[in-house]
């Protein structure tokens, strides 16, 4: 019989773990990753504000943070986690390194969807008298929408894998369930269980991303 060793009440108490871990990260992935994007497009060669310097400090700034296995940064940003949440378990204390590692992802996504905006779209707005944020809010992210959903989108299922991978350390959720029952106590009734969770939650997210980029490409 399927699930002999564990319930299926504490199943759906790590799925609710693992969504609040991925609403809470993906937010603020978006509210900081962003205006991280933003300021890498606009400070960026031949751009509205060109930067060489600022870019190019920024930009190593971000790299460095995106080489860092995701694995090793959970443990590197422990003493962080703890002073920011009180705590390095459970769900508040995995969402402060699942922002660091992903917003410098994000903001790499943000800055790519900008470029692909057509540069006179940007001219046209500048010869109406727009000022740089108008030009950024009027023109660039309303032209750049389809590309930035589709950013969030992929950031939210990179996040799927990461919250699983926080089950190595406490981190709570559907991994956590799966490296304590699954893996360290050999359930593997549990582990194909959580597995297929997580295909059926990537695979949602994939599809309702689709879905609002086509909603919103302009024909």
């Amino acid at each position: 019989m399927i699930l002999q060793s564990i319930g299926w009440d504490e199943i759906l108490e790590a799925g609710l773990a693992t969504l609040a871990m991925l609403g809470g990260s993906l937010f603020f992935t978006v509210l900081f990753g962003l205006p991280l994007g933003i300021l890498l497009f606009l400070t960026g060669r031949t751009q509205l504000l060109e930067q060489t310097f600022a870019y190019s400090v920024l930009s190593a700034v971000l790299n460095v943070i995106r080489s860092v296995p995701f694995i090793i940064l959970l443990i590197l940003l422990m003493p962080l986690t703890v002073l920011l949440t009180g705590t390095s378990l459970g769900v508040r204390g995995v969402i402060p390194p699942l922002v660091i590692g992903t917003a410098p992802f994000f903001a790499r996504l943000v800055e790519t969807a900008l470029r692909e905006v057509n540069r006179g779209v940007i001219e046209a707005t500048q010869a109406m008298g727009g000022s740089i944020w108008q030009i950024v809010f009027r023109a660039l992210l309303p032209e750049a929408l389809p590309g930035l959903i589709a950013g969030v989108s992929v950031t939210a299922i990179v996040l799927v894998d990461y919250t699983a991978m926080s089950g190595a350390i406490g981190g709570g959720g559907l991994g956590d369930l799966a490296i304590r029952y699954g893996y360290q106590r050999f359930k593997t009734d549990v582990m194909i269980v959580t597995v297929i969770l997580l295909i059926l939650l990537v695979q949602t997210l994939q599809a309702f991303g689709n879905r609002l980029v086509i909603h919103f490409t302009r024909k």
